[in-house]
């Protein structure tokens, strides 16, 4: 059975895509058919795996907007096992054009619909905020991972998140689950990442990946070369953190 997990957080700057894009392609390096779609208007997911995003013809912005079909919008094999529905900066335009069409938070989903057999994984990459993207990436969605960094707010943008996970739930997607929380931007040498992993624990203690995402210079550098940190530099602690974090998520399945 296929899993359509959104990676979302409210906050920016937290390693949303960087965890949406290095999950992909450590999923994809086990063998999994994994799907990315990009509903973020950055599109840094997209240029992630090299997809020059200022040139696709269909992205999700044509999607939404109900001028391309889903199969148009996929960019197949990106990487072995890995597709993509790309996004660009046209994609910001899409909340005020979608404004009055009725049922505006499930277009997504109903196109999903017609392909998510033909995958194992279906990873959705957010922006971050709280609008009609995310809530289409929401109700798509089977469950949400949460990426955190490790900082002195984190607890508290992780409580607006849940509310919003929660209420979700019971307005437009009965099924939505808290996947799991993944710690980035780690540093087992300070006190404060030890800290804010503890106090979360506290409150999800059964949410929380074993894994953590360490500070690593070489993940930095890896999308400004369009690649996942699995072909930028293979043996680094970041690939083998979200290969151990690929692992964790299969085996929840």
């Amino acid at each position: 059975m296929e899993k359509i997990i959104a990676i979302t957080n409210q906050k920016g700057g937290v390693g949303k895509t960087t965890t949406a894009v290095n999950l992909t392609a450590c999923l994809a390096e086990l063998g999994k058919k994994v799907l990315l779609i990009d509903t973020d208007p950055q599109g840094n997911a997209t240029s992630g795996f090299s997809v020059n995003k200022l040139e696709q013809e269909h992205t999700i912005y044509e999607l939404l907007l109900g001028e391309a079909g889903i199969r148009e919008c996929i960019i197949k094999d990106v990487m072995p096992n890995v597709s993509i529905i790309p996004a660009n900066v046209n994609l910001a335009a899409a909340e005020i054009e979608l404004i009055g069409i009725e049922n505006k938070e499930f277009i997504l989903r109903k196109e999903v619909e017609y392909i998510r057999d033909d995958f194992d994984y279906i990873i959705i990459d957010c922006p971050p905020a709280l609008n009609t993207l995310t809530l289409n990436a929401m109700t798509t969605a089977s469950s949400v991972i949460v990426p955190i960094q490790c900082e002195y707010l984190a607890l508290e943008g992780l409580s607006d998140l849940i509310q919003t996970v929660n209420l979700v739930r019971e307005r437009l997607n009965p099924i939505l689950d808290l996947e799991g929380i993944v710690f980035t931007m780690y540093d087992s040498r300070t006190v404060l990442s030890s800290q804010v992993v503890e106090n979360v624990a506290q409150h999800f203690p059964d949410k929380i990946y074993e894994t953590r995402i360490p500070r690593n210079v070489r993940l930095s550098e890896a999308p400004s070369f369009g690649q996942p940190i699995t072909v930028y530099d293979s043996k680094s602690s970041g690939a083998e953190s979200y290969r151990r974090l690929a692992a964790e998520v299969i085996a929840r399945k």
